[in-house]
């Protein structure tokens, strides 16, 4: 059995492209939100409270791995939409730690550490749900179901 990945359609080799940059994406995202979330914390003396941020923001990258990882068998519309998960969370990650982090100092900073992650795991859960939803209903051509 060969994966439609590897299949050599047109198709397949654009979502072979997406996978491909969603997950250098997904590592650059969770190595930067770790950076930035020290960066923000470098002046909190409590390591196990910084270690709980990490474990925390890491959260959604570590559910998109897990979630590529067991995807083979998805339909190309939910893969692709984790692909694209991939990539919007770990940019949009990026910029509002990176904002946080580099900006001006900020009264609450913790507020953005605490709430990004379950946002993030809020788009995920109702993104790929409404593509699972989707396939089964219309497939697309080519697709697996």
């Amino acid at each position: 059995m060969t994966s439609s990945v590897s299949s050599g359609k047109p198709g397949s080799r654009f979502l072979g492209f997406l996978r491909l940059a969603a997950l250098i994406a997904l590592l650059a995202g969770a190595l930067g939100s770790v950076g930035f979330t020290l960066r923000a914390g470098h002046r909190n003396p409590s390591r196990a409270l910084i270690g709980l941020f990490l474990v925390w923001v890491l959260s959604p990258f570590a559910a998109l791995v897990l979630a590529n990882l067991i995807s083979k068998d998805w339909s190309l519309r939910t893969r692709a939409t984790l692909y694209g998960l991939m990539l919007a969370v770990s940019l949009g990650s990026l910029a509002i730690y990176g904002a946080v982090a580099l900006g001006p100092p900020r009264p609450k900073t913790a507020f953005v550490f605490v709430i990004v992650p379950p946002s993030s795991w809020l788009l995920m859960v109702l993104a790929l749900s409404t593509a699972a939803f989707l396939s089964r209903r219309r497939p697309i051509p080519g697709d697996r179901g």
